[in-house]
C-alpha cells in the first residue's frame, strides 16, 4: 500500500496534465530567476533546454538554460521524475518553488513539482555532445543548432547589446535611422564584386529583368544616405617598405593596403588604433572628395586600423562640386546610372562626409574571434550557404 501510495505521488509530480494550485506560477527567463531576490518559495515556471542532468538515489538535478543567461538554472526533483526523455538537447518546463540554494555555486534553485517535456531530444543522435567543447569551425556546420552553445550564445547576446549601445548613441546624438535599399543597381564601392540578383524564372524569360535593370545585392548603403541631409596613406607607405616583415602583398604606393599591411601599421604605432588619411585617387570609389594635391592625386579618405583586425571603419569627404563630379562619372561611362546621385548635387547640395564600420569586425575586435564568420549568427562564405 505505502508502495503505491508513493508511486501515485511521482505520477502526480511528473505528470504532463496540470494539477491544481493555490495560485498561478508566474513564467520566469531563466536569467530573471536566477536574479531574484524574493525566494521564499514563489511559486514560478521556466521554460528552456536541459544543459545537463545528474541522476542520484533520492534526488534528480538538472540544469536547465533558455537562452537569457550563460548560467543555468538548477532544478531539484526527486528522482521518481527521472526517465529517458530527460536528457541533454531536451526541451523542458518546469513548475515548482524558487528557493535559496543551499550550494556556494548558485543563490537559488528550482525546486520541481512539475516537470514536462516539451520536446525530446536524442542525445546520441544530437550533433553537439554534452561536456565537449567543439571547435568554432565545427560548430559552423550546425548553423540552427550551434546558438544553444556557451560561446555562441555569448556571442550573440553581446552582438545584441552592441547593436543597441549604437543605436541608442546616434540616436541620443540627433541622428535618424535610415533602412537602405538591400538590392541595388549601384556598385557604392567600385569593385565590381557583386552578387547579382535574378528571379528564377529567368530561365524562361531570358530577355528580361525583373527590374527592368540589372539589379544586385547591395555593398554599401552609403550613398542612398545622402539623400538624408593618423597618418597619411604615403606616410604608412614609408613605413612598410622599411619594415623587415616580409608580406606577401608588396607595398607599393597606388596598391591598395592588404589586410597584413593594415595590421603591421597598427603595431607599429603602438598598437593603438590609427587613421590613415588621403588615398590615392584610383583606389577609391568616385563619389570621395579630390584633394587636388597634384601628381599624387589623393581624396579626403580616412580608414580606422584597430588591432588584430585591420579596417574597421571606413569614411571619406563627399564630392559636393557638380562638375567635378560630372566629370568622373563621364569618365568611368557612369553618368547615366548615377544620375539621381548627380540630382543630389544639382538640388541644394551641401558639402558633407559618411562612414561606414564593419560591425561584425567591431564585434572581432571588442571579442576576441579570429574568424568573422564566427559573430554572425548564419554566415554565408565560398562554398557555404547552409540553410
Amino acid at each position: 500500500m505505502l508502495r503505491a501510495r508513493r508511486l501515485f505521488r511521482a505520477l502526480r509530480s511528473c505528470s504532463s496534465a496540470p494539477c491544481p494550485r493555490p495560485r498561478p506560477s508566474a513564467r520566469l527567463s531563466v536569467r530573471d530567476a536566477l536574479g531574484s531576490l524574493g525566494t521564499s518559495g514563489e511559486r514560478v515556471k521556466v521554460q528552456g533546454w536541459i544543459r545537463s542532468v545528474r541522476s542520484q538515489k533520492e534526488v534528480l538535478f538538472l540544469h536547465v538554460n533558455d537562452g537569457s543567461s550563460l548560467e543555468s538554472l538548477q532544478v531539484v526533483a526527486d528522482s521518481s521524475c527521472d526517465s529517458r526523455e530527460l536528457a541533454f538537447g531536451s526541451s523542458v518546463e518546469v513548475q515548482g518553488q524558487l528557493v535559496k540554494s543551499p550550494s556556494k555555486r548558485q543563490n537559488v534553485e528550482l525546486k520541481a513539482e512539475e516537470i514536462k517535456v516539451i520536446g525530446s531530444c536524442d542525445s546520441q543522435e544530437f550533433p553537439i555532445k554534452y561536456k565537449e567543447r567543439h571547435p568554432l569551425e565545427y560548430l559552423r556546420q550546425y548553423p540552427h543548432l550551434r546558438c544553444r552553445t556557451n560561446i555562441l550564445g555569448s556571442i550573440l547576446r553581446v552582438r545584441s547589446e552592441a547593436t543597441a549601445a549604437i543605436h541608442s548613441f546616434f540616436k541620443d546624438s540627433g541622428f535618424v535611422h535610415i533602412h537602405t535599399p538591400i538590392i541595388t543597381s549601384n556598385d557604392c564601392e567600385g569593385a565590381g564584386e557583386l552578387f547579382q540578383v535574378e528571379p528564377s524564372s529567368k530561365i524562361n524569360l531570358p530577355e528580361k529583368n525583373f527590374f527592368d535593370v540589372p539589379a544586385f545585392l547591395t555593398v554599401s548603403g552609403q550613398l542612398h544616405l545622402e539623400v538624408m541631409s593618423g597618418i597619411s596613406y604615403t606616410e604608412a607607405i614609408e613605413i612598410l617598405k622599411k619594415a623587415s616583415q616580409n608580406f606577401t602583398f608588396t607595398p607599393e604606393w597606388g596598391a591598395d593596403l592588404q589586410t597584413e599591411h593594415e595590421k603591421y601599421l597598427v603595431k607599429h604605432c603602438g598598437n593603438i588604433p590609427v587613421f590613415v588619411i588621403n588615398y590615392p585617387l584610383a583606389l577609391k570609389p568616385f563619389y570621395m572628395r579630390d584633394n587636388e594635391d597634384g601628381p599624387q592625386h589623393t581624396v579626403a579618405a580616412v580608414d580606422l586600423l584597430v588591432p588584430g583586425i585591420g579596417e574597421l571603419f571606413g569614411g571619406s569627404l563627399r564630392e559636393e562640386r557638380h562638375h567635378v563630379l560630372e566629370q568622373r562619372l563621364a569618365r568611368s561611362g557612369l553618368t547615366e546610372a548615377y544620375q539621381w546621385y548627380l540630382d543630389l548635387r544639382r538640388f541644394g547640395s551641401v558639402p558633407h562626409g559618411g562612414f561606414g564600420m564593419g560591425f561584425e569586425r567591431y564585434l572581432q575586435c571588442i571579442l576576441g574571434i579570429d574568424n568573422i564568420k564566427d559573430v554572425v549568427p548564419f554566415p554565408r562564405f565560398t562554398h557555404s550557404c547552409l540553410l
